[in-house]
């Protein structure tokens, strides 16, 4: 046989290399979010003085920081293309990770005009002052220019990754790829508990914000070097290209022949699809970002496990391992249409209502709570499970019913809905939280903050499924955008 027919059966898989790239990118952006998770109830919270309120502000406001921002990262990675837009979306938000570390030297420098002292001695001067109020106010406003700053960069990674996934990997394969490189969110979060609060132990929480914030920068240097369009990387033969493309209208045209623009941003909005996959991710964003960030609280709050302490770090480890199930979110739709003959929305409408059944177990989460920590928490692993499966589909469903000058427009546009449903459950649950817990509320057998944690796991427990009917009701059939 020869070289060239060897060549043309051989595939060189390097799309592989590409989704690698974007499983480390999620996995260090949601290490990047975790940090404030795991470091703020038992370290930072001592320090400044604050309340479940002040935390839920603060992620609350990172959810409508982020929201906004992906309303126009969308826009922007589409004008900047996927290379360069990457490279500034986590450019910008490893920045913002790392400004978290200084807040307490400038919380210092505002209220005692020190600001020549380092970590340690912040924390000695913010101890001498009196007015608790006044260092509470100052830090919870410094930590929250610093998501700002986080949420601006993080908005770019998944319209980049889904634009970067549509470009190199063809319709039946992206929803696998993508649930491949959405599991980084998981092992983010699986490592994130192992990791962090050690560090705050030894090194401070200030260090801990700066070493996992360093990674982005060290992505950014293999992405310069590995990333390039499929039909300019050399790692990419023929054989590979041609299955990259093979759906794939490289110069698409309208009904009287002429070449199809691009859509402009007001046009977006024009279209059910549009509103569908919007919806679909406010319901449901918000449930993922709560398990995210109330979770170590959670333990905390209701059984005195410390973010440090041994039982709590494997409890997380265990719940961000059973998530990694979610990596049956890409193959269900292939089975549906490979086996079942499905089309691609077909089958994956059809693997988000399986997977949109399984976080109703939440309503169980706080009744069997009452007996063991562990089922509260094998239940929020298996909701998170579903939710990254829900997903994978979710995304994937941009590139099935949109040209791909639109795909990370229309990403971005759902990432600002599902923004807004996050600052909802997360600044509801804070006020909620001091609220049940300082008057002892009882609802449901449950009473003070168990009464709270009771109330959202049972919004989350139903949230996939309203979001499915909706979906499903906005855009009942395939239905690609060809009229514009």
């Amino acid at each position: 046989m020869s070289g060239t027919m060897e060549q043309k059966m051989k595939v060189s898989n390097y799309r592989w290399t590409i989704c690698a790239l974007l499983f480390f990118a999620t996995t260090v952006n949601y290490m990047d979010r975790q940090v404030l998770s795991l470091t703020w109830k038992d370290f930072i919270a001592p320090e400044f003085h604050w309340t479940n309120n002040n935390y839920g502000n603060i992620t609350a406001l990172f959810s409508i920081f982020y929201a906004m921002s992906m309303l126009f990262a969308g826009r922007f990675i589409d004008w900047m293309d996927t290379k360069k837009g990457f490279l500034w979306a986590i450019g910008i938000w490893s920045m913002g990770a790392c400004l978290h570390a200084f807040c307490g030297i400038v919380t210092s420098g505002i209220l005692t005009d020190q600001w020549l002292v380092g970590f340690k001695g912040a924390r000695e001067v913010i101890g001498t002052v009196d007015h608790i109020g006044m260092i509470t106010n100052v830090s919870v406003t410094l930590f929250i220019f610093a998501r700002f700053v986080l949420a601006l960069g993080e908005s770019g990674n998944f319209p980049a990754s889904i634009k970067a996934t549509a470009e190199y990997f063809p319709k039946k394969d992206r929803a696998y790829a993508t649930s491949i490189f959405n599991a980084g969110a998981t092992v983010g979060a699986l490592v994130a508990p192992i990791t962090i609060p050690i560090i705050a132990v030894k090194f401070g929480w200030e260090m801990a914000f700066i070493i996992i914030g360093a990674l982005g920068f060290l992505w950014m240097g293999a992405w310069v070097f590995f990333y390039k369009k499929p039909d300019e990387n050399p790692y990419v033969n023929k054989t590979e290209l041609a299955y990259i493309q093979q759906d794939q209208d490289h110069n698409p045209i309208d009904a009287q022949g002429r070449p199809m623009r691009k859509l402009s941003f007001k046009e977006c909005f024009k279209y059910k699809q549009t509103w569908a996959f919007a919806f679909g991710k406010f319901m449901t964003d918000g449930v993922w970002w709560f398990y995210l960030f109330w979770t170590p609280a959670y333990l905390s709050s209701v059984y005195g496990l410390t973010s440090d302490n041994a039982t709590a770090q494997l409890l997380l480890f265990i719940l961000y391992a059973i998530t990694l199930l979610s990596i049956i979110g890409g193959w269900l739709p292939s089975y549906f249409v490979t086996k079942k003959g499905m089309n691609s929305y077909a089958g994956r409408m059809r693997s988000m209502l399986i997977f949109a059944f399984f976080p109703l177990l939440a309503l169980l989460a706080q009744p069997l709570g009452n007996y063991s920590y562990w089922f509260p928490i094998i239940i929020i692993g298996i909701a998170g499970a579903a939710h990254q499966a829900w997903s994978a589909n979710i995304f994937s469903t941009v590139g099935d019913m949109f040209p791909k000058s639109a795909i990370a427009t229309i990403t971005g546009i759902g990432g600002m809905a599902g923004g807004i449903g996050s600052y909802l459950i997360n600044r509801g649950s804070g006020i909620l939280f001091d609220y049940t817990e300082m008057t002892k509320m009882k609802f449901m057998g449950f009473e003070g903050i168990k009464s709270g944690y009771f109330i959202i796991f049972s919004i989350c427990a139903v949230a996939y499924l309203i979001g499915w009917v909706v979906m499903k009701s906005l855009v009942p059939k395939y239905k690609p955008i060809t009229d514009y």
